[in-house]
């Protein structure tokens, strides 16, 4: 009798697990896809303000700067508040920096507003503790897991994006900022309220050790003496090299994603048709980051991060032809390429992370290690408009693009999850 309760209630356990995963996937599709719906919001900016594309551009910088600088806040946040709390905080605050926006008159206050209030919210209710719930929820298949959450920035980045450019053609850009706050508002607080629970201790402390034994690639012989702390891990060599691979990475991303709406418009591709297109990066990052979660658990990281690498080279050489090969073949080859390709970091990240340094300070450490991929990120928007500026052009960008492509894998490989160190003393 007692085993058959003890299994039923696992069995309600895994379900309602099942229901955090589906709600965190709706979640984090909002969330970023209101991130990225900026790639739009800037083209309008830039229309309405005169201002130069590396100013409107930067506020997208100072957005992933202060998200990325929140991150080891989060993960010590989630430690102490747990997630629930901190989302529930962060949509508030993220709703009232959206309303603020739609007021800016001079770019400093779209800085402000945008850039550094509404970057707090999203970072206090998106990624960092989506994580940790998906982590603790299913520890032993972290990888897999993360890829289905992960998957709900494409969802996102295909509804949110093509929502934001009809509004704005149809209304303006004052009042999609406003609609946005809004479902921040209506959708993610709810969710945090009475859905996206933690698991039950019991089941956490299981999940950890079968966790633990399934880390991709080897896994330690015996329970280390010790544990990570953040002050260990980010003086381990596994640390910094793993520093410069997302590093690189964020860069990418946002070098390309953030920039290439104004480079299809400058190449004669219509508005709308360029927000279809970035609706493509969306449909097909969501199988990408599936994919490759599920792949990193079976043939490791490394490999799983240099495959997503290399669809990002192609994507490049995709935009590059652009000027060459007349129509849409090319536009839509980039978005495919590019889709596949940088989705790859969404579950990388957190698994590599986990690999390296699991355990009870996981969340700040992730937290902290998340804060340099931001700052990739911050520094790929802002650089991508300073290069247009400088030369008047975008060959540059996509020069720079291509060789992160090739310095991201080779850190990660160095970084080498699949032989994760052991927790020094503290």
């Amino acid at each position: 009798m007692l085993a058959q309760e003890y299994d039923l209630a696992e069995v309600r356990s895994t379900r309602h697990g099942l229901i955090v995963i589906a709600t965190l996937f709706l979640t984090l599709g909002l969330l970023y896809g209101i991130w990225y719906s900026y790639s739009v919001f800037l083209v309008a900016l830039i229309e309405h303000f005169g201002w130069s594309r590396s100013v409107t551009a930067g506020a997208m910088s100072v957005f992933i700067l202060s998200h990325g600088l929140f991150g080891p806040f989060a993960g010590r946040l989630v430690e102490v508040f747990g997630p629930r709390r901190l989302m529930m905080t962060g949509s508030v605050v993220m709703a009232a920096g959206l309303l603020l926006t739609s007021q800016v008159n001079q770019w400093w206050q779209l800085y402000l507003s945008f850039g550094v209030l509404s970057a707090l919210g999203l970072a206090a209710c998106g990624w960092v503790p989506s994580v940790i719930l998906t982590e603790k929820w299913f520890p032993d298949k972290v990888g897999t897991a993360l890829g289905f959450v992960t998957a709900g920035i494409g969802v996102g980045i295909l509804s949110i994006v093509p929502l934001t450019n009809v509004l704005i053609e149809s209304y303006d850009w004052r009042l999609a900022f406003q609609i946005l706050a809004a479902l921040v508002v209506l959708l993610i607080l709810p969710a945090a309220c009475f859905i996206l629970r933690e698991p039950p201790p019991a089941q956490v402390s299981t999940g950890k050790r079968q966790g633990r034994a399934a880390t991709a690639g080897s896994a330690l012989s015996s329970e280390p003496s010790h544990d990570w702390t953040v002050a260990t891990a980010v003086r381990s060599r596994s640390f910094r090299f793993a520093v410069l691979a997302f590093f690189a990475g964020g860069c990418l991303s946002q070098l390309l994603i953030m920039h290439q709406f104004a480079f299809m418009v400058d190449h004669g591709v219509a508005k709308t048709m360029g927000s279809v297109i970035v609706g493509v990066i969306g449909i097909t990052s969501i199988p990408g980051k599936m994919i490759w979660g599920a792949l990193s658990d079976r043939v490791g990281r490394e490999l799983a991060f240099t495959g997503g690498m290399v669809c990002i080279l192609f994507s490049v050489g995709a935009l590059t032809l652009m000027g060459v090969v007349p129509g849409l073949l090319m536009p839509f080859a980039f978005a495919v390429l590019v889709g596949v390709g940088y989705s790859v970091n969404a579950p990388i990240i957190p698994a590599v992370t986990r690999d390296l340094f699991a355990g009870p300070r996981f969340p700040s450490i992730f937290g902290t290690l998340s804060m340099f991929s931001a700052l990739g990120g911050a520094m790929g928007s802002w650089l991508g408009g300073a290069l247009y500026d400088w030369t008047g052009g975008y060959q540059l960008m996509l020069m720079v693009a291509a060789g992160l492509t090739l310095v991201g894998p080779l850190m990660l490989w160095f970084a080498a999850p699949r032989q994760p160190e052991t927790p020094p003393e503290p």
